[in-house]
């Protein structure tokens, strides 16, 4: 079995996106600022397509700071406007002002519960949900779950952290994986995934 008849049917052939799915797409992150990344950039994708995104990521990263909270948090007008203005990134003013407003939600939660990544990954008893989909249709566009945690991020004053976003950051970051396991053990490039699952487990 090749790698492309084992991919997910939305990689595509761009090199960026292929390298994104084998590399990183599912794997579980427990670094709380890494998770924080996800979460931004699954807001601005909001609209648009996770390749748009990828594309920029590292002009985001430029551009927020590296994505480290406590600095975003800190922005104010001056930041804004050169966001505006920056044409490496998405120019969403209301999606950059969410993005200030969570690093300064994300702050609030970290002081009143503790670690974003432990708040984030109780919801799935500390390890990845792995579910078994026979075909990419079946996957649903969110779930009980999401909609769970979805509430949970609204109720501590997030933004742009809908049931359909949340649960594809959940995808993204390894809290759930949509291959079934039979197929994990078939793709080369899912050995990362199956490491983490594995310790998770053990």
């Amino acid at each position: 079995m090749t790698a492309d008849r084992t991919r997910c049917s939305w990689t595509g052939h761009d090199p960026l996106f292929v390298a994104h799915h084998d590399e990183e797409w599912g794997v579980p992150v427990h670094d709380p600022r890494a998770l924080w990344e996800h979460l931004v950039l699954d807001g601005f994708q909001a609209g648009l397509s996770w390749l748009t995104v990828l594309r920029k990521r590292e002009n985001f990263r430029r551009a927020f700071a590296g994505f480290h909270p406590e600095s975003v948090a800190r922005f104010g007008a001056s930041d804004v406007s050169r966001l505006l203005a920056d044409p490496g990134i998405i120019r969403s003013r209301v999606k950059i002002d969410a993005a200030i407003h969570n690093a300064r939600a994300l702050l609030d939660l970290r002081d009143a519960s503790g670690d974003f990544a432990a708040c984030t990954w109780k919801f799935v008893d500390g390890k990845p949900i792995q579910n078994n989909w026979q075909r990419q249709e079946d996957v649903p566009t969110t779930t009980p779950l999401a909609a769970e945690l979805s509430a949970a991020l609204k109720s501590k004053s997030f933004k742009f952290v809908g049931p359909t976003s949340v649960y594809a950051w959940m995808q993204a970051v390894g809290l759930v994986n949509e291959v079934s396991a039979r197929g994990a053990a078939t793709r080369p490039f899912n050995r990362r995934f199956l490491r983490a699952v594995g310790a998770a487990h053990s």
